[in-house]
C-alpha cells in the first residue's frame, strides 16, 4: 500500500481538518447579541491588592476597636495568606470625608478622585475565591485561578476585534515596581486564536521591542522580506491548515503597519500643555500617569482593550508610607482619565475599570502597619459605559471583613462588563476540548442595579 502524504490528507480528507481550522478563525470576531452601551474598556489594574479600608471604605467600629482582637464567631473557619487570624484589629489610617452631590466617602489619600466621584461607580461589596496574588490576579483576568484560559481582554476581542487596522486589538503596560504575580497568563489568549492575546507595550522609547529597523535595512528590502515571508507561510498555512500560521501572517503584517503608526500614538509630546498638567504626565519622565494618558491615545484610534498592570500594592507592612505614595503616584491620573474621556465625549462608551485582585484584612500584619490579603470583601470602581454614576452599591459589615449587602462576586464583573459590551456572556463561548467555555464558566449574574 502507498504512502499518504499529510498535504494529501488535509486537502481530500472528508474531514476537513484545515478548512475547520480556518473557520475557526474566519468566526473569531461574533457579531453583539444586542445594542452595546459600550464599545472599548481601560482596565486599571492596581495589582498587589489596594486596601479598601484606607482607600474607600469607612468603619467607624473598626476604629473604635483598634487593637482589640476579633470577635471568634466571626473568624470561624477563615483562612488567611500569612498571619494569624487571631491577630488584633487595625483601625483604619485616614481620614473620611463625603465628597460630590453623591456624598461618597473617600479618605485624604484620593484628592482628584474625589473631585469626579459623581462620575464613577462604587462598588463596596465585591468578593473573590482566591487570597494569594497569582491566583487571584489570574481569576480577576480569566475568571478562572488555573493557567491558560483567555483573559478578559481577550474575549473582549474574541467578540468585538479591533477596529484599528495598524495597532493590536488589546494592549498591556506594566508600570508598576514589577510586573503582575500572574505574569502573562493575565492577559493571555489561552485556547482562543493567539490573535486575540494582549501585546504588551513599554511606555517609552519603542513601543514594542525591535520595531525600528536595525542600520542598513530601508522600507523597500522590508517590504520585499516579508512579502517572502508571507509566501512561505502561506504554502505551509495551505500544506497544513494550521491557525496558528494565519496567526503568524497576522503578526508580521500587523508588526509592519505598527511600525508606521505607533511611533506617533506614543509621542506624547504632541499632546497639549494642560492635558498633560491634568495627567500629571511628563513625557521626558516614564511614569504611571503617562501611561494612563498613553491609554486614551489608544483607545481613541481604535485599540478595543488597554490594561494597564500597577503592581505595588501589597503592603504587609509599611502600609501608611507606601500606600501614600501608591495614591500619590496613581490618583491624579486615574480622577484625569474620567474627565479627558467625559470632556472628549468618549465616557458613555467608555468603560473604566480601577482595582486589584482582593482586598486587605482588617486585622494587622507587620507589627501595627499593614495588611494581610483579603477575599471576602473590597472596593472596586468603574466609569462610563452605561455604569451608574454618582451611585454607592453594596456594603461589608461593621469591620470591614465580610459583604453584608449586595455582594458582587468577580463572575458577576465579568458579565456585566460583557452585558455592557453587547454581549450575553452565558453565549459567548468558544468550544475547546470538547465542551463550551465562556468567561463566566457556570457562574455569573449581571449586576442591573450599577448600570443605566
Amino acid at each position: 500500500m502507498s504512502k499518504l502524504s499529510r498535504r494529501w490528507f488535509f486537502e481530500q480528507c472528508g474531514v476537513g481538518l484545515g478548512a475547520m481550522a480556518m473557520n475557526a478563525l474566519a468566526a473569531a470576531n461574533q457579531q453583539p447579541h444586542f445594542a452595546p452601551k459600550a464599545k472599548r474598556v481601560i482596565f486599571l489594574f492596581m495589582a498587589g491588592a489596594p486596601s479598601h479600608l484606607e482607600m474607600f471604605d469607612n468603619k467607624p467600629q473598626l476604629a473604635k476597636f483598634d487593637g482589640q482582637l476579633p470577635p471568634a464567631e466571626l473568624l470561624k473557619g477563615y483562612r488567611a495568606a500569612f498571619i494569624n487570624p487571631n491577630s488584633k484589629l487595625l483601625g483604619p489610617k485616614f481620614p473620611f470625608a463625603k465628597h460630590g452631590q453623591s456624598g461618597a466617602e473617600l479618605t485624604n489619600l484620593l484628592p482628584y478622585l474625589s473631585k469626579v466621584v459623581d462620575d464613577i461607580t462604587i462598588v463596596k461589596s465585591m468578593s473573590t475565591d482566591a487570597f494569594n496574588h497569582a491566583p487571584g490576579q489570574i481569576l480577576m483576568n480569566t475568571g478562572a485561578m488555573i493557567f491558560g484560559r483567555p483573559s478578559i481582554g481577550s474575549w473582549v476581542t474574541y467578540g468585538l476585534g479591533s477596529e484599528s487596522k495598524d495597532l493590536p486589538a488589546f494592549v498591556v503596560f506594566s508600570t508598576g515596581k514589577k510586573g503582575p504575580s500572574g505574569g502573562n497568563s493575565c492577559w493571555g489568549s489561552g485556547f482562543l486564536p493567539t490573535t486575540h492575546q494582549g501585546v504588551q507595550f513599554r511606555s517609552t522609547g519603542d513601543p514594542v521591542l525591535y520595531l525600528s529597523n536595525p542600520a542598513g535595512v530601508d522600507n523597500q528590502l522590508q517590504q520585499d522580506s516579508l512579502e517572502s515571508i508571507k509566501r512561505l507561510n502561506q504554502m505551509k498555512l495551505d500544506s497544513t491548515g494550521d491557525p496558528e500560521i494565519a496567526t503568524r501572517i497576522s503578526s508580521y503584517e500587523m508588526a509592519y503597519r505598527m511600525q508606521m503608526s505607533a511611533p506617533g500614538v506614543m509621542d506624547l509630546s504632541q499632546e497639549p500643555k494642560h492635558i498633560l498638567d491634568m495627567y500629571g504626565a511628563d513625557p521626558a519622565k516614564p511614569s504611571f500617569a503617562n501611561t494612563v494618558l498613553l491609554a486614551r491615545r489608544l483607545s481613541e484610534r481604535g485599540v478595543r482593550f488597554v490594561q494597564i498592570f500597577h503592581e505595588a500594592w501589597d503592603q504587609h507592612g509599611n502600609l501608611v508610607k507606601d500606600i501614600t505614595q501608591n495614591c500619590k503616584d496613581t490618583d491624579q491620573a486615574c480622577a484625569a482619565l474620567v474627565q479627558d474621556l467625559k470632556q472628549r465625549g468618549m465616557l458613555d462608551d467608555t468603560i473604566v475599570i480601577w482595582g486589584g485582585e482582593f482586598g486587605r484584612t482588617p486585622m494587622v500584619q507587620g507589627g501595627s502597619d499593614g495588611r494581610d490579603h483579603h477575599p471576602n470583601a473590597f472596593t472596586m470602581w468603574m466609569a462610563g459605559g452605561g455604569f451608574k454614576p454618582g451611585i454607592t452599591y453594596g456594603e461589608s459589615d461593621e469591620l470591614g471583613f465580610n459583604v453584608a449587602k449586595d455582594k458582587v462576586h468577580v463572575h458577576d464583573l465579568h458579565a456585566t462588563i460583557l452585558n455592557q459590551l453587547g454581549f450575553d456572556h452565558t453565549k459567548l463561548t468558544y468550544k475547546f476540548q470538547g465542551r463550551n467555555f465562556r468567561l463566566t464558566d457556570v457562574h455569573g449574574e449581571v449586576k442591573r442595579a450599577i448600570l443605566t
